[in-house]
């Protein structure tokens, strides 16, 4: 049987459990309490047996909400196991080209992995993304430049992301 081990960590837009096996981390997730987090974990990995393990989990919760307070900290050094089909591979992989403080669209993202048709796919894939902040599907809004209006981890938490990244890019330009 496969395992992850997990941690718990509390931000100002929720709680969030970070998991990771042996290759890094696998997935983070946020929402209102952590039953509720476990619950969406097992979920996501079903077969997966879970352990709590904060000493080995701390420093990638700790990262992950040093990044959701200020984004200026990043999350380059943060080791992820991105796990999909190739197509959302494909998909997460290009989100991490978006620069903090930046957003894309589902259609820019479509054609950027040579699949321009395949727009409702990307927005599938991002729906899925076990990665949030750390695979920043947050960016990517409809062609409009309106919020997605499905974002996993909510619409508030979405805005609030976008606008906490660009804050730190204008604050770097000064």
């Amino acid at each position: 049987m496969r395992a992850l081990r997990y941690g718990f960590g509390r931000t100002t837009l929720g709680r969030i459990v970070v998991a990771a096996g042996d290759k890094g981390v696998v997935s983070i997730l946020i929402g209102g309490g952590n039953a509720q987090l476990l619950e969406d974990l097992q979920a996501r990995f079903p077969g997966t047996h879970l352990m709590r393990d904060d000493a080995e989990t701390g420093a990638f919760v700790k990262a992950v909400t040093d990044f959701v307070e200020n984004p200026s900290h990043g999350l380059a050094e943060l080791p992820l196991d991105i796990r999909g089909t190739e197509f959302q591979k494909r998909v997460w992989k290009s989100l991490l080209d978006i620069p903090a403080g930046q957003t894309s669209t589902y259609t820019e993202i479509a054609k950027k992995i040579g699949s321009p048709k395949a727009i409702r796919a990307v927005g599938n894939a991002c729906s899925i993304n076990n990665l949030a902040f750390a695979v920043p599907c947050h960016r990517v809004l409809h062609k409009d430049g309106s919020l997605s209006g499905g974002y996993h981890w909510g619409d508030d938490r979405q805005r609030e992301m976008i606008n906490r990244e660009a804050g730190v890019q204008s604050e770097r330009k000064k």
